[in-house]
């Protein structure tokens, strides 16, 4: 991997009722939630840190908290942490703006996502 920028660049919040919990961090932190398909948007109103998502994934883990670490080839970073004893769980796989991302967890069992950082072009 040459590139040596690995930023956390998203965040995930999953959860059994998107519409409590967003109105949970609406009025403890005045975030903004825009509606999406299968999600909601979180806008934390701040030009420090990063934006994130809520989700209902239907299935276990109900809830979760996952950040997202961009990268330029998801394959291949994929196969780095299975190659540094980390394990693939889910992906990758598309997202409707053309990126992919992918789940897996590091040595310590920690779940953690990756997410390319330009969109897959076939």
């Amino acid at each position: 991997m040459e590139n040596n920028q690995y930023p956390v660049v998203h965040f995930e919040i999953g959860c059994p009722n998107t519409e409590e919990a967003s109105d949970f961090y609406k009025k403890t932190f005045n975030w903004d939630f825009t509606k999406a398909q299968h999600s909601s948007h979180i806008n934390t109103q701040s030009k420090e840190g990063i934006q994130g998502h809520m989700t209902t994934l239907g299935h276990e883990p109900h809830n979760y908290i996952n950040i997202y670490i961009a990268v330029d080839d998801i394959e291949a970073t994929l196969a780095s942490i299975e190659a540094n004893g980390g394990q693939k769980h889910i992906g990758p796989l598309p997202l409707p703006d053309g990126h992919q991302f992918a789940w897996f967890k590091d040595v310590a069992g920690n779940m953690l996502g990756l997410i390319t950082k330009n969109p897959i072009t076939t």
